[in-house]
């Protein structure tokens, strides 16, 4: 009757080793699970600020406000534009005809 019991107590002893051992584990899992959806909110956040500045960067006044002053560029006028002209076209009809 002593080996049964003994067999029992250490099978209740690894039991709880083993409970632990898994209680530890699922706290340290839930641990890293809140840490990484806090992380997922902080990149979601930032996402979003950087949406917002890439959208007040875009605007067209500031384009145009940079393309003025940085770039050295001018709006198009018809006194500065040049046509040019594709000879091409003119010389496949000059040869097409008999």
């Amino acid at each position: 009757m002593t080996r049964v019991s003994i067999a029992l107590l250490l099978a209740v002893i690894a039991s709880a080793l083993y409970l632990v051992h898994t209680q530890y584990e699922s706290r340290l899992l839930y641990t890293e699970l809140d840490r990484a959806l806090a992380e997922a909110r902080r990149l979601e956040t930032e996402h979003q600020r950087l949406q917002v500045e890439k959208r007040a960067q875009a605007t067209p006044l500031r384009v145009e406000q940079l393309a003025r002053n940085k770039l050295h560029m001018r709006t198009a006028t018809p006194a500065i534009t040049q046509y040019v002209i594709d000879p091409l076209p003119l010389q496949a009809s000059v040869e097409a005809r008999p």
